[in-house]
């Protein structure tokens, strides 16, 4: 059974929820700690983007997991932290996408119920002698 369009806008509106309150609590971490949070245009945060978009790509490509092990974690709690904000933003940014695409999505083709009903009067009108 597949999900419906409604319900898929909703989860994914819900994940893209937490993972904002997540980017709150990683934001008050770094400022309670007097941590410094580092700007999108941040050249350390340039270089998470780019190995998390070549992680990406390589798993999508090979499927092989071992590659996440073979990866450098950060130790210091300013950088951990500072990456976390970055994957978090990198994420909302592209659930953001999804939930745009589902709505237009839903906009050109209707939802479930809607289809469901689309098929039952189209199955009544070719069928009308049974109606009768």
């Amino acid at each position: 059974m597949s999900t419906s369009l409604k319900i898929a806008i909703k989860l994914t509106g819900t994940s893209k929820g937490s993972l904002e309150e997540l980017i709150g609590d990683l934001e008050d971490f770094l400022r309670q700690r007097d941590l410094e949070e580092w700007g999108k245009d941040d050249v350390r945060v340039l270089r998470f983007r780019k190995i998390a978009g070549e992680t990406v790509k390589n798993l999508s490509e090979t499927r092989d997991l071992r590659y996440l092990k073979a990866l450098k974690f950060p130790e210091r709690p300013e950088v951990v932290a500072n990456w976390l904000l970055t994957l978090c933003h990198q994420a909302t940014f592209l659930l953001h996408r999804q939930i745009e695409a589902l709505k237009k999505k839903h906009e050109q083709e209707g939802g479930f119920t809607e289809n469901l009903y689309k098929a039952r009067v189209n199955y009544r009108n070719q069928n009308s002698e049974l109606w009768k």
